[in-house]
Parts: structure tokens; sequence; C-alpha cells
């Protein structure tokens, strides 16, 4: 039986020169990057050369990257240094980002009993900035934490602008961009934002290593406490296997960019077409979505959801319900539930996200699994 993996929003193969890459480490590079001897001076090169090498891709300063475990742990550690250190006393964001960010706002709410407001979300799935921007007339020490691209419905928001917004109003501004890095252009100087995360199995990298972009002149509070790796704000020894594996990965999504953009606009576009010629009544939810990422609600009867993901599954297909995190939860989706009426909640909605690896015989398998079921 062909599989098919057409869930690339929940995590990416690794590219191949990625493993060749990580591989070359793991047997040569061995040394401590904190060690002084020559194997020690030769890991730090590779780590601080992929440091480098992230910096160009995003058209930022080396000294800004941190690295990380994930971009769960850098949104955790930036929201509570905002709250902390940076004086913060009110957070905007809205109903439909990823848990990391809920979950963190909603516990240091508690901790600290900040205020929080929840910017509305459109019927498209975009952010309400009219909205916005009332909401930043009141002169609070603010953070806006908005994601760039919705993991859910690909819906995506407008970086520049909200950043433009949050430079008038004095407002702090962190995006989540783990949906967006190594998949669109990223030119750090211009936008005016100051926090960014990523994870790397995002972007066909290796999973546990992302990155913190902290923009130069803010001062955060060290997420960990003990040795001096990244400058004295993550201590514990790098997994330089991993941050170069990270490095080679954003490397060559950012090379064949224009490329695999065009391949995988098509390869949806080819989606959306044969959905629509077999199940005429099936919608799309969001409006100008991320080309990568397709979110449908389909015209089947309410008793046929919750088996959707296992019937599919054991045609040897994987797609999801929305967020990998929340995979395991009968519960409706909490991004769906601020767009859709309760109807619709109620039937099935897939998300279909693609990478450069798949083709029209994926799809085409697909559909096949669909109509059967």
């Amino acid at each position: 039986m062909k599989k098919v993996y057409l869930d690339n929003a929940a995590t990416t193969p690794l590219r191949k020169e990625v493993i060749d890459e990580m591989m070359l480490v793991l047997q040569s590079d061995y040394g401590n990057p904190s060690s002084t001897h020559s194997y020690g001076r030769s890991a730090k090169t590779a780590l601080e050369t992929s440091r480098k090498t992230i910096a160009k891709c995003l058209a930022c300063s080396s000294q800004e990257i941190v690295f990380t475990a994930n971009a769960t742990e850098a949104t955790n550690w930036i929201l509570r240094n905002a709250v902390c250190k940076l004086g913060v006393k009110r957070i905007i964001t809205s109903k439909v980002e990823h848990h990391a960010t809920l979950y963190t706002v909603q516990n240091l709410q508690k901790e600290f009993e900040i205020e929080v407001s929840y910017v509305n979300v459109l019927a498209s799935g975009e952010i309400d900035l009219t909205q916005l921007v009332n909401l930043l007339s009141i002169n609070t020490k603010t953070i806006v934490t908005l994601m760039h691209v919705n993991n859910e419905t690909g819906s995506v928001l407008d970086c520049d602008k909200v950043g433009r917004i949050c430079e008038q109003h004095k407002a702090l501004f962190h995006c989540d961009t783990v949906q967006s890095i190594g998949k669109t252009e990223f030119n750090l100087n211009e936008i005016q934002v100051d926090f960014i995360v990523a994870s790397a199995h995002k972007f066909h990298g290796p999973k546990g290593i992302g990155f913190a972009y902290i923009k130069k002149g803010i001062v955060m509070q060290p997420m960990l406490y003990g040795g001096e790796q990244e400058k004295g704000l993550r201590a514990g020894t790098e997994a330089v296997h991993q941050i170069v594996g990270m490095a080679k990965a954003i490397e060559l999504a950012y090379k064949n960019l224009n490329e695999e953009r065009i391949y995988i606009t098509n390869l949806k576009s080819y989606c959306i077409t044969k959905l629509q010629s077999n199940f005429p009544e099936i919608k799309i939810n969001g409006t100008d979505t991320f080309y990568n990422i397709l979110n449908v609600l389909l015209p089947f009867s309410e008793e046929k959801t919750a088996m959707i993901l296992f019937n599919l599954d054991i045609k040897g297909i994987a797609v999801s319900r929305g967020s990998a995190c929340q995979s395991g939860s009968i519960k409706p989706s909490h991004v769906l539930a601020e767009m859709l009426n309760a109807d619709d909640l109620k039937k099935p909605s897939l998300r279909i996200s693609f990478s450069h690896y798949n083709t029209k015989e994926d799809i085409d398998a697909l559909i096949d699994g669909l109509k059967g079921l």
C-alpha cells in the first residue's frame, strides 16, 4: 500500500542533505562547543556558522538569533520575559493562536493578574486590524502576540502592517512564524517586529531544535541558569548536530523557495479542483490562505466525523483535523470555532498541508480515499 503524507503543517520529512550534514557533525564534530581545545573550537565554529547562516536568510544580525529547543519554548520565554522584565501590563492576542501562545498567556494572566485582550477574528480567518488599533489606543505597556500563518487554516497576517501599528503605539510585537519561516521571504531589517520564533522540523529540519529572534537592544532574562551558552540566556550544552541541521534546512529552503513555492501552489490548486469536482458542496475555511495549507469543510454527515481520520489512515493517507498538538482531542478546533457557525462546526473539516515531496498522485489517492468513506 502506497503511503501518502499530507500533514506537512504538523511536521516535515528531513531533506537528505540535512541528514548528511547532521551525520557528519555527529561523527566528526563531537566536541563540546564550550571547550577550548581543537575539538571544542571546531564544534563552536560549526555552531556560530549556523547562526550566521540563519541570520543571513532572515536579513538580521547573528547576535539576534538565540537557539532554543523549539518555538513553544521560545514563546513561553519571550512572553514571560515581557511581563517579568520589560514591564508589560497587557497582552493583546487572538483566540486562534497556537496553544503555545494561548496557554502561556492564560497562565501569565493567572500568575501576574495582567490584562489580556483578544482581538476579533473575521469570518475569513483574518485578524480585525481596525479593532487592534482601537485596543492599542489605550496607553498601557503592551505586547501584541499574533501568528503570521495560522497553523490550521493558513490565514495570513500582514506582519508588516501589524508591526507598523505596534510601533506607532509603542507596543512590543511577538510573532509566531512557525508555519512561514522557510516558506516565504523575511527581511527583519525592514519589518517592525521585536520577536519571532521558529521550529526546524516545520521546514524539513530536525525536531528538538528551533530559534528565537530577539531584536537588538531588548534585554532578556535567562531562560535557564547554568553555563554561559547562548550569551548566558539558555544554559546547557548546545545540540550542535541539530543546530547545523536546522541551518542547512533553512539555507536549502530559501535556495529552492521560488521553485518549490510555485510547485506547491499548483499542487494545492489541483487539490481544490479535484475536491470541488468530486464534492461540489465542499467549503474552504479561510480566505486567501497560505500556499501550502488547505482547510476544507466536507459535506459529510455528522456521524462520519469522528472516524474520518482513522479510515483515511487505514488507507495509508495522513491528514489532520487541525493542530497535531490537539489531534487526540474530540473537541472541535478552537480556531474553526471562531470562524464557523454551530452547524458547520459539527461537520468534518480536514487540514491538508503540502510540501515539495508531494505529487498529484498523492492528491488522487486522497480523493479516492474520501470517496470510499
